[in-house]
């Protein structure tokens, strides 16, 4: 039996422009868009809030903060899946695709041990109907790390991996051109002494001589093979997204230089930025801010990398800083290009045949908050 919902009073962020009426979404999908409003008692009033698509998150490790809430204490994983879920839910967000990494270059090597455990509670909450985002993954491959060509292997034909990205976190060369950055950032994290971070910084430019190029190429070539969609990680000069052009990648995430993301936006990559970038104003490892890049139009696509309800607060932003985004353009940031930069067609916009993957906004001047959230047509939040 068919049923029938009326999304009315709205103000719908369409691909291309914002209309006052009504959604009608019938088992699941949008079955018609109207800029009148419906009669129809039946119809639920939006009280002339902004109706949006569902956001599509393409690369963020906040699963890992709720498998490890204090350092020295492990979650069970299924609680901290739901955990994850919920909140990723409340912030708008209707497809994930969960980032997790493959080799670790943290000194402590906590990531390898989490990964088994992080994808089957995964598998097992969307197997079990208990996840309200649509979960898929995104696996993150350390290329310098020894073991990263053989888990892959082991992983990339599971059923949820839709996204692969290849990284190179080698000290002294994209997102740490700078070391002293890159000593900043792994001392702060992990309390090395200067001993101890020498020789983390001997390690990991050893491995990378040894392990990068092969496991590079390797792994794009897999990605290829099985049509899975690719990303680079941190290009930072015109020889890197010249490379990652070559390899029929689709995205560029977080490149570091304005000359990287101009030339991978020509190139037809996505240029995929952190929104906490946007809402703090800048990186937090000193490369280039993600406003600039939309000022200069030049921004595709943001991910909530670490803070899932940055999405929203950074489509605001776009949309109200000085030379930012139109409002259909800031919220196509995070759903019509991440769902089209990895082939999710049947989502990503408001628009007739599309999952009725949606979200109520209120605007409150200085923040937009999330009011209600739909995933097929099922409130969710």
């Amino acid at each position: 039996m068919s049923r029938e919902q009326i999304l009315n009073n709205a103000q719908i962020v369409l691909a291309d422009e914002v209309v006052r009426g009504c959604v009608v979404l019938e088992n699941g999908r949008i079955r018609d868009i109207s800029t009148t409003l419906s009669q129809s008692p039946a119809a639920e009033d939006m009280q002339g809030d902004f109706l949006m698509p569902g956001f599509i998150e393409l690369h963020t490790d906040n699963l890992e903060r709720y498998m490890n809430p204090r350092p020295g204490v492990d979650w069970p994983s299924s609680a901290a899946v739901l955990a994850h879920d919920a909140q990723l839910v409340s912030s708008g967000i209707t497809t994930v695709f969960d980032a997790l990494s493959i080799g670790d270059v943290s000194p402590k090597q906590t990531r390898l041990a989490q990964l088994p455990k992080m994808i089957e509670a995964i598998g097992q909450g969307v197997r079990d109907g208990l996840t309200r985002s649509d979960h898929l993954l995104h696996l993150r491959c350390e290329v310098s790390h020894e073991l990263t060509l053989q888990m892959f292997e082991e992983l990339v034909d599971h059923e949820l991996v839709r996204l692969v990205s290849v990284m190179d976190h080698t000290p002294g060369q994209r997102q740490f051109v700078k070391i002293e950055k890159y000593r900043e950032y792994y001392q702060g994290k992990y309390h090395l002494s200067d001993a101890e971070m020498e020789a983390f910084i001997h390690k990991q430019t050893t491995n990378a001589a040894k392990y990068s190029e092969e496991f590079r190429k390797s792994i794009v070539g897999m990605c290829q093979s099985k049509g899975i969609a690719l990303a680079s990680h941190d290009d930072a000069t015109a020889d890197h997204v010249h490379e990652s052009a070559a390899a029929g990648m689709t995205i560029a995430e977080f490149p570091t230089t304005r000359e990287a993301a101009d030339l991978s936006h020509k190139l037809g990559l996505n240029v995929l930025m952190g929104a906490p970038n946007i809402v703090r104003g800048g990186s937090h490892s000193g490369n280039i801010a993600a406003a600039e890049l939309a000022r200069h139009g030049v921004l595709d696509i943001l991910s909530s990398d670490y803070y899932p309800s940055s999405l929203l607060q950074a489509v605001h932003g776009l949309a109200t800083m000085e030379q930012g985004y139109s409002l259909p353009r800031a919220v196509s940031t995070v759903s019509l290009a991440p769902a089209t930069a990895v082939g999710l067609h049947d989502r990503g916009e408001i628009a007739v045949g599309k999952r009725a993957d949606l979200i109520q906004v209120k605007d409150l001047g200085k923040q937009y908050i999330v009011k209600q959230v739909f995933s097929q047509g099922q409130r969710v939040y």
